[in-house]
């Protein structure tokens, strides 16, 4: 028996537990599938990490650091290169390694901090046959990072996401050439200040509304045909154009690690992929929490910490027997704004809801109602998806609404 298990030891994994031990939780086990803790930012070298968290700039392995070395002061257990395999409604966690073999926690609480994956090119409809030098940018990242091989020398990258963005600018100083990155939607999916710093500044093409038709070559990549795509997001007829490479790399979006989640019959989002939450990050079984990229994909991981916080302490609330369990209110979008986290709240705090928008808008008005009376307005010059945005409810605004409804208007 362990009063609380943490599912990952990456940085959200690592935040939540030390925010649960300086809560008063002492009795905490990270399960860490890989040999190390610290999780994708172990291979992100590049700098840009902890402007909001520590005000200052870090490179991956750096703000992973941070956290580690707090979770080995504080002595929070934790057991590395084992893999979880199931958790159970009841909170019994079945996990592997190679010391202890299957063995089986049981937990009063449980954080869910498993991480994203890539999506593989087996998800994209691309004609071609199946030659070497396709990657995912994360996969690339990984081998130039750690283990010192560049992947190829002629590179076309789709999609547009922070991971491509950076692979394009990480390729590029390594001394490959990057030929165009492809994006099937008229807008990047990654932050503003990626497309300037990874690609305007080593003049690397960013090709809206285009996307790779056919893969060239049978033993090893030889080219690609792009064309532009229509608002169906179908190629059009004409606009073909052949870049030859040898190298082509995915960055067509993250997907949350749920599987375990939903073994457990947590209840997941159809838009996120990850869990439905409250305000303290509180899936659908009581005791069991969510946070991270694995509820949904963040852009700094700054944000990620920060989620992890709220988690960990709502952790201890929990097995302590004193987290808030009255009645929720559900958020619903209007569709313009895409999802919000958490998807309920209580009536008895203040709390800060995360969205994203579905598209590109300029001067717009942010609205959250009751269904009848608009409860607080704010104003943006510009919204992306690329980039998350947030408002705080103070809870005496929202206290006798029933509902709450988020909407995007265009002024």
């Amino acid at each position: 028996m362990k009063d609380l298990v943490i599912i990952g030891g990456g940085p959200a994994g690592m935040s939540a537990a030390i925010a649960a031990y300086e809560n008063g939780i002492k009795d905490i086990l990270i399960l860490e599938r890989d040999e190390h803790l610290g999780g994708i930012l172990q291979q992100c070298i590049h700098n840009g990490f902890g402007l909001h968290k520590f005000g200052e700039e870090l490179t991956g392995p750096e703000y992973a650091w941070r956290y580690e070395e707090k979770v080995r002061a504080l002595g929070i257990e934790f057991k590395l290169n084992t893999m979880v395999l199931d958790v159970s409604e009841n909170k019994v966690v079945t996990a592997t390694n190679t010391q202890d073999g299957i063995f089986q926690i049981e937990a009063k609480a449980i954080i869910l901090a498993m991480g994203c994956r890539e999506r593989a090119k087996g998800a994209l409809n691309i004609a071609g046959s199946r030659p070497a030098g396709i990657y995912s940018a994360g996969t690339a990242q990984k081998f130039v990072n750690m283990k010192g091989y560049l992947p190829g020398k002629n590179i076309v990258i789709l999609g547009s996401g922070d991971i491509g963005l950076i692979m394009a600018r990480r390729m590029t100083l390594e001394g490959a050439k990057v030929h165009a990155v492809c994006e099937l939607m008229p807008y990047s999916g990654g932050l503003a200040r990626n497309i300037e710093q990874c690609l305007n500044d080593f003049g690397i093409p960013l090709k809206l509304s285009h996307t790779i038709i056919q893969i060239h070559g049978k033993e090893r990549v030889e080219g690609v045909t792009i064309a532009k795509v229509d608002e169906r997001r179908k190629p059009v007829a004409g606009t073909e154009e052949y870049i030859p490479c040898d190298t082509i790399l995915f960055s067509v979006g993250l997907v949350p690690e749920n599987e375990l989640s939903r073994n457990a019959n947590v209840a997941l989002s159809p838009i996120t992929n990850g869990a439905v939450v409250d305000q303290d990050r509180q899936t659908s079984i009581e005791g069991v929490f969510s946070c991270g990229n694995v509820l949904h994909v963040h852009d700094l991981v700054d944000y990620v910490s920060e989620e992890a916080e709220i988690a960990g302490k709502a952790a201890v609330e929990y097995i302590n027997g004193t987290k808030d369990e009255s009645v929720l209110i559900p958020i619903k979008t209007d569709g313009k704004i895409r999802y919000t986290v958490p998807q309920r709240i209580t009536k008895k705090k203040d709390v800060a809801v995360y969205f994203r928008v579905s598209n590109i808008y300029k001067n717009v008005m942010i609205k959250v109602s009751d269904g009848e009376n608009t409860l607080l307005s704010k104003k943006k010059i510009k919204v992306a998806p690329g980039e998350m945005e947030s408002i705080t409810l103070k809870k005496e605004i929202y206290e006798n609404a029933k509902e709450l409804y988020f909407s995007l208007e265009e002024m």
